[in-house]
């Protein structure tokens, strides 16, 4: 199933993947009776804070649970930027984990912002210019959930809750594309995101966190400064900037996943998972 548009995968797996992820977790609790790994820091990464039966979306009251969880227990929720300057400043940083929200829905700045608001966190926003103005569509979707319009983006991109950063313009599987075609959908998207919002932008999201050396030349070529993956682990001050890494948080995790994966429970990836990403989106894919 390589090539083609970015689609979701087949129904099994979601359930699967979710009994694999809490017998993770359970082993974790078993094996470290709970205790937070807090050297470096994890990035957590959302689609959607939605009720609807999405399997990209976590629901509006899961998503009040976690972030309360991660306040109750003295972390502190910032956008990726923050986590580069904390990385780049090479003390101990601290409780603090990464949030980011992929694809811009605007069902994030109805429920999860709020959230954010009320525990004083902030996150990163990933927004697909072509899809926010209608160009493009995104593939996975018969119908497809509101994506926040550009108003909306410059006017929360102001308040500094949620901070928007480029997404490609149409979210493509770029390991299928030309050499000319990678690059403009990621220098395009960067500068018609920052004539939008009026400021320098400085991070990209690889689609899907699909990517290899060619994609990551054309990034840095592009000025960016720093690029968020989806593999998961815990980011350091050696950690490659444009390959950060973020762990999903997932509509089916119980709160136990999610303290698992705030603490370092899922800091490696799960097994055949790289052979499974090969084969469903093409060689390199990392």
């Amino acid at each position: 199933m390589s090539g083609g548009p970015l689609a979701l995968g087949p129904r099994w797996l979601y359930p699967a993947k979710a009994v694999g992820t809490t017998t993770r977790s359970l082993s974790w609790l078993v094996r470290t009776r709970g205790r937070e790994r807090t050297h470096g820091i994890r990035v957590l990464f959302y689609h959607r804070v939605s009720a609807e039966p999405d399997e990209l979306g976590v629901s509006p009251e899961k998503f009040a649970r976690q972030m309360e969880e991660l306040a109750r227990r003295g972390w502190t929720g910032i956008e990726i930027g923050g986590v580069v300057a904390a990385l780049d400043d090479g003390a101990d940083p601290g409780r603090i984990v990464g949030l980011s929200f992929d694809d811009g829905y605007q069902d994030v700045a109805d429920h999860a912002l709020p959230v954010l608001r009320a525990h004083g966190f902030s996150a990163t926003v990933f927004v697909a210019t072509g899809v926010t103005d209608g160009r493009a569509l995104f593939t996975w979707y018969d119908a497809q959930p509101p994506l926040m319009g550009w108003e909306t983006i410059r006017e929360l991109d102001a308040e500094g809750v949620l901070r928007f950063e480029p997404h490609t313009v149409t979210h493509p599987n770029l390991l299928q594309l030309g050499d000319e075609d990678v690059r403009r959908e990621i220098a395009e998207s960067k500068r018609e995101l920052e004539e939008q919002l009026g400021r320098p932008t400085n991070g990209f999201c690889y689609p899907a966190g699909l990517f290899g050396e060619r994609e990551r030349r054309a990034v840095a070529g592009a000025g960016v400064a720093w690029a968020a993956s989806c593999e998961p682990g815990v980011n350091t001050p050696s950690t490659d900037r444009l390959a950060l890494r973020r762990r999903q948080v997932d509509r089916r995790d119980t709160m136990l996943d999610f303290r698992a994966k705030v603490a370092g429970g899922h800091d490696t990836p799960p097994r055949l998972r790289a052979a499974y990403r090969r084969m469903r989106y093409g060689a390199g894919a990392s």
